[in-house]
């Protein structure tokens, strides 16, 4: 029974996410949910009491794949700027994914306080695995440099999502230079 309880709980988040990535956060429902998954909707509520609920279990188990990633790509370079590109390309990359785009969803939603901050903490997270690599290269608030730093890849993803008329190679690459040299065209 507990087997079968967990089967359905991770259906109802995968339709969510299916749903989030699909139509943003007006698209999960629990109608919808419903219908996604073949159960009945009172079911539904069985198992989540609200949407922040589902949205809250989506940040708990998602977010943590999502760091893991981007942490394993950074652990294979081996300077500092090294880490701060592969931070850069390693949260492009995943932007056609499901799971990231159902984060990015959820993360440009009105939510209630209780998930809202689940999100900040988990892109604390994030933020802070580079922060140690800002300080490497010098910067003085390296914190502050994190969060900016992070400012430009939630910019280079809404650009990728929107299907601008760019390339998203050359986005990932402009964020990468926008990244390690600023506003300042690197000197060859």
């Amino acid at each position: 029974m507990a087997e079968h309880r967990t089967m359905q709980r991770g259906a109802l988040l995968d339709a969510a996410r299916s749903l989030l990535s699909e139509g943003g956060t007006e698209a999960l429902t629990f109608p919808a949910l419903a219908e996604r998954t073949g159960l009945a909707r009172s079911s539904v509520y069985e198992y989540f009491r609200s949407r922040a609920a589902v949205v809250e279990e989506l940040c708990a188990v998602d977010f943590p794949v999502w760091a893991a990633e981007v942490e394993n790509a950074m652990a294979g370079a081996d300077t500092p700027e090294g880490k701060v590109e592969e931070y850069v390309r390693a949260q492009l990359t995943l932007v056609g994914d499901r799971r990231h785009r159902a984060v990015v969803a959820i993360s440009a939603s009105e939510l209630d306080d209780g998930a809202r901050e689940k999100i900040r903490a988990a892109h604390g997270g994030l933020v802070a695995m580079i922060v140690e690599a800002l300080a490497a290269l010098g910067q003085s608030e390296p914190r502050l440099g994190a969060m900016l730093l992070q400012g430009v890849v939630d910019a280079a993803v809404r650009r990728i999502e929107l299907g601008a008329a760019e390339d998203p190679d050359a986005i990932a690459e402009a964020a990468v230079t926008m990244a390690l040299h600023g506003v300042t065209a690197p000197r060859s």
